[in-house]
């Protein structure tokens, strides 16, 4: 059986204001032809389909679009719901849709239900855990204690229970957690409760290939558990990731797996100098077409920094400042005996590394003015 394995689609991200649902179309269009190019005959989507609970009508048309495409495509689609996702509304109207061949898991009472397929070796059964939040699984569930390895311990012992009803069944599982082992970035939610969010790996020894969702960067934490990570960078900390899906080809016993890269729509670059240097060194030309993120290293932070760099980087999204050899400025810890517009003025220094000039100094006394107690305005008492 070949198994395509994705996850954390996100429909409806942006990326620092810029709109995705473009790019996020034409991954999708990718995805296609994958499994087509390919004979793929199983499509699993690991949660985080949507970016928010309430996601927006065209992320929602999109996700529509793409799961009929799968439909009446030759294979068939098991998909889980993550944490950004809305259990509920994923869900909707599951039971109807699965005569479809897409079969969307999002309740934690169906993961010992699996969807059942056949190929040359006899059956696989592919079981569905979507995000399980520890406080709803405890309740529902009755566990001795709150956290994530409770919750998903409860739910591979009912994933467990229905396989032994099953004998010679082979097994695929979707999960949407942080299993030991992998790596973050900037752009996952925190799922951590109580400082703990990391489940073992060996929770899935029995399984034979795990879909792993939520970490944004494909990784192979065993040969049989893997993420596949985001189809996009979602964040700069994933500049240096590789995109794409694994292609995994389950046999008779055991499974061996192959990373399929996705399109990029705009590689991510992330530079770090002086503003002149930026502008002016030819070695960055390569990244004229990037998204850009930009650490400026000037001892005094240039004026219209964000403007002169897009001049060169029109791509440029982010920027930050960290100098490199400027002195820590002294700012007083008492503000008794001084004016506001002095304390303005002081902080500016300190954060520019340069005092106000008398136009910027008349600028920030006309803002103190505005902003100070008008005794001659009426005194109005809420009552509440």
């Amino acid at each position: 059986m070949r198994i395509l394995h994705t996850s954390d689609w996100h429909l409806g991200r942006a990326f620092h204001g810029v709109g995705m649902l473009t790019h996020q179309a034409a991954w999708l269009d990718h995805l296609l032809e994958v499994v087509e190019q390919e004979s793929v005959d199983l499509v699993v989507v690991a949660g985080d389909v949507y970016d928010r609970g309430l996601p927006p009508v065209d992320a929602v048309a999109l996700a529509n679009e793409a799961l009929g495409r799968l439909a009446a495509s030759r294979a068939r689609v098991v998909v889980t719901s993550g944490n950004h996702d809305s259990a509920r509304r994923l869900g909707f109207a599951a039971g109807l849709i699965d005569h479809a061949g897409v079969h969307l898991r999002t309740d934690a009472g169906d993961v010992g239900r699996p969807v059942l397929l056949e190929d040359a070796h006899g059956a696989v059964a592919v079981y569905g855990i979507p995000y399980l939040d520890p406080d709803l699984a405890r309740r529902a569930w009755d566990l001795p204690t709150r956290s994530h390895h409770a919750a998903l311990s409860a739910a591979l012992q009912r994933v467990e229970a229905d396989l032994a009803t099953r004998p010679g069944t082979r097994s695929v599982l979707l999960a949407h957690a942080f299993v030991a082992g992998g790596a973050p970035s900037d752009s996952e939610r925190d799922i951590a409760v109580g400082g703990i969010s990391v489940v073992p790996t060996a929770l899935f020894d029995r399984i034979d290939y795990t879909a792993l969702g939520h970490l944004h960067g494909a990784q192979t934490l065993s040969e049989s558990v893997r993420y596949s990570g985001s189809p996009l960078a979602y964040s700069f900390s994933e500049a240096s990731h590789t995109k794409g899906s694994w292609l995994v080809e389950l046999g008779a016993t055991g499974c061996t797996a192959q990373f399929v890269a996705a399109p990029v729509p705009r590689p991510l670059a992330r530079l770090n100098g002086s503003l002149e240097t930026l502008l002016t060194d030819a070695a960055l030309a390569v990244h004229e077409h990037s998204w850009v993120q930009a650490t400026l290293t000037d001892t005094v932070r240039p004026l219209q920094a964000m403007d002169r760099l897009r001049a060169r980087f029109p791509h440029a999204l982010a920027l930050s400042y960290s100098p490199a050899d400027r002195p820590t400025a002294a700012v007083r810890g008492s503000s008794s005996g001084r004016s506001d517009h002095d304390l303005a003025l002081e902080f500016l220094a300190a954060v520019r590394g340069t005092p106000a000039d008398a136009a910027e100094a008349a600028l920030l006394q006309r803002a103190v003015d505005s902003c100070c107690h008008d005794v001659e305005a009426d005194t109005l008492t809420s009552v509440r």
